[in-house]
């Protein structure tokens, strides 16, 4: 059996009988297959390189959408029916929670970070915007044609156009709010202070949860107790505008104390807005004691030119 030093000198003397044949050919040979192995792994690297670089551009336009609309990656395109499942991917529990949250504002629970928790839906929203148009119609119905029963010469008519004027103002302020204060502070992050900002789809979630209270809040506005709707209107504004001031004021604050106070008015004024004018157009409680006293004027004019 050959020992290992044997062996080593065999394969040298081998090499080396092959070196002396034909030294060059084989220097060539030896040469050209590295050159040929480096530049197919020069090749390789670079189409790597270039793989790479079109999934960074790919990765980074998924994060940038994923960015606005709140840590969710749509699949397909805005024109499938799959992107825009993404936005109602919530459970009954999850909607429950929320709801809970929007009506039991504490200080220190950030219903973004409590609730939400990076998965911000448009279920919710939708749907309490949409029971709160036909529950304030309807509720706004019943509420005229209760403090009207009484009057003789009132004539009860249904007001269908009221639901049209009920979705319109509930879904413009569900909407166009939430953008145009997403806007701002996108504007104030880029400023001199920077400002934190929630995504886009969280800043709409958290407007549409806070409407939930005005949908029981309408219904009691059936009672035709001018004090007591009122009563209810401030203790709905309270509660709705809390969730909405504890939940942006941990970025807001980060900002110059005067924007930061226009910031806090400009959330709460649209919001006092919103209520006070469903109560007043909506509920209004038309006065019925002229036509008692009117009535018997007439009476006694009509008497006397007899």
């Amino acid at each position: 059996m050959a020992s290992p030093s044997d062996l080593h000198f065999q394969e040298f003397d081998e090499a080396a009988e092959l070196l002396s044949a034909d030294p060059q050919a084989s220097t060539l040979s030896v040469s050209a297959s590295t050159l040929s192995v480096s530049a197919s792994s020069s090749t390789n690297s670079r189409a790597a390189e270039d793989v790479k670089l079109e999934l960074s551009e790919e990765e980074e336009g998924q994060e940038e959408s994923s960015e606005l609309l709140g840590g969710q990656k749509p699949s397909g395109g805005f024109w499938t029916f799959e992107y825009y499942q993404s936005f109602f991917n919530v459970d009954t529990m999850q909607v429950l929670d929320r709801l809970k949250g929007s009506v039991t504002p504490l200080p220190g629970r950030n219903f973004v970070k409590h609730h939400l928790k990076s998965n911000p839906d448009l279920y919710g929203p939708f749907w309490i915007c949409t029971t709160l148009v036909f529950s304030v119609a309807i509720s706004g119905n019943l509420s005229t044609f209760l403090s009207q029963r009484g009057d003789p010469s009132y004539h009860y008519r249904p007001q269908f156009h009221k639901v049209t004027i009920a979705a319109v103002v509930i879904f413009l302020y569900a909407w166009l709010v939430p953008v145009a204060l997403w806007g701002f502070l996108m504007w104030r992050q880029g400023g001199e202070r920077l400002v934190g900002v929630y995504s886009f789809l969280e800043t709409v979630c958290v407007y549409g949860y806070s409407l939930f209270i005005y949908i029981p809040t309408s219904v009691l506005w059936i009672i035709p107790l001018d004090w007591l709707q009122w009563m209810l209107i401030v203790v709905a504004m309270v509660i709705s505008g809390s969730v909405l001031v504890l939940t942006f004021w941990p970025i807001v604050r980060e900002d110059t104390k005067v924007m930061a106070g226009v910031t806090l008015v400009s959330i709460v004024v649209p919001h006092m807005l919103l209520a006070v004018g469903c109560k007043l157009y909506f509920f209004q409680t038309a006065a019925r004691d002229a036509a008692p006293t009117l009535a018997p004027a007439q009476h006694l004019l009509t008497t006397k030119s007899t």
